[in-house]
């Protein structure tokens, strides 16, 4: 059985992607590396943690020696580097923080790769995972992000991902360490930490709290279903060239406050309450610093070169995330209450 280590495994997008390889790959054996900070739970994977092609391992990128040991004990195929600090507000409050963990746990695990692989490079993978945010903002409405785009970061967040890119490529180029990097726009779905635009507008139209809109909610992104993300990552690390670079968007922008109206609409069907009464919850705050006005993806060559596209429209995809949240109310609670920590601290410390 090959070993594939992911990082980040615990995490939103990073418990789809295990899932995904866990399920469809049963000649692999996947390995999920998680330090469990506060957006890793390990509730979004109860259904599969008994797997006998799964092994979760607690751990932390920034520990050079550990990562060591690490991949010095295990023939690890590949690499899917997940493992992030993610949001743009805690960036701005401790871009330290985000320096640590995305661009010196990234040199760390591209180090111990180097270490491990050294003699048979050529037959491993290291897959980066990074983010839109990296190219900074667009003003013309009819222009994209090619993966030719320029890097122009303009968070703490994104400047941290800027660099880790920019290293992956770097010992591509010096060492000729296998690599391919994704740059994927924003996801929603199930499991999403409800710190998060979407997962926190349901659970506070739930509780009939505000719903926080930042400026006047013009501010423009590309929403993509966790799974079709799951399932890109999965085609280009098959199917990736080496040393190249893969946009993943989901062709589908709203401005931010379009979409909250449209969850407002479908939270008030669904919960049998009058219509509008969400929307009445909606409260203007004042923007974040920096706050880039839109972004947008072109993933044409995923789509030519790979054959990707994204499989549900928006309002399909809002609905059914809608629903989870729903029919998953005890896993909203724990994690906004902090007892989604409390059964695994037991096993992990």
């Amino acid at each position: 059985m090959k070993k594939i280590l992911i990082t980040g495994g615990a995490g939103f997008i990073g418990s789809h992607v295990v899932r995904r390889f866990v399920n469809q790959y049963p000649n692999y054996h996947i390995y999920n590396l998680d330090a469990l900070t506060y957006a890793g739970n390990l509730e979004n994977l109860r259904d599969i943690e008994d797997a006998t092609n799964y092994t979760f391992v607690k751990g932390d990128i920034t520990d050079a020696v550990f990562l060591d040991d690490l991949l010095a004990e295990n023939d690890f195929y590949g690499v899917i580097h997940l493992a992030a600090e993610s949001h743009v507000d805690r960036s701005i409050s401790d871009p330290l923080a985000f320096v640590v963990t995305n661009v010196i746990g990234t040199v760390n695990l591209l180090n111990a790769a180097r270490k491990a692989w050294k003699d048979d490079l050529a037959d491993h993978l290291f897959y980066h995972v990074s983010t839109d945010e990296v190219y900074g903002e667009l003003h013309d409405p009819n222009e994209f992000f090619l993966e030719t785009t320029s890097y122009d970061p303009r968070s703490p967040y994104s400047a941290s991902k800027a660099s880790s890119d920019h290293f992956v490529r770097a010992y591509h180029n010096t060492y000729k360490m296998p690599v391919v990097i994704s740059n994927c726009s924003n996801n929603y779905g199930p499991n999403h930490f409800p710190e998060k635009l979407i997962p926190l507008m349901i659970h506070n139209i739930m509780q009939k709290k505000p719903l926080p809109v930042y400026g006047k909610g013009e501010n423009v992104r590309d929403w993509l279903y966790v799974e079709d993300h799951a399932r890109a990552i999965d085609t280009i690390f098959h199917d990736g060239q080496v040393g190249e670079t893969y946009n993943i968007g989901g062709h589908n922008e709203w401005k931010n406050l379009d979409l909250v109206l449209l969850l407002c609409k479908i939270m008030d069907e669904k919960l049998g309450r009058e219509a509008g009464s969400a929307e009445s919850l909606i409260t203007y705050v004042t923007d974040r610093a920096g706050h880039d006005l839109r972004y947008a993806i072109d993933a044409t060559r995923l789509k030519t070169e790979l054959g990707w596209e994204p499989s549900l429209q928006f309002e399909e995809g809002l609905t059914k995330t809608v629903d989870w949240y729903l029919n998953n109310q005890a896993w909203l609670d724990n994690v906004t209450s902090g007892n989604y920590k409390k059964y695994y601290e037991e096993m992990y410390g």
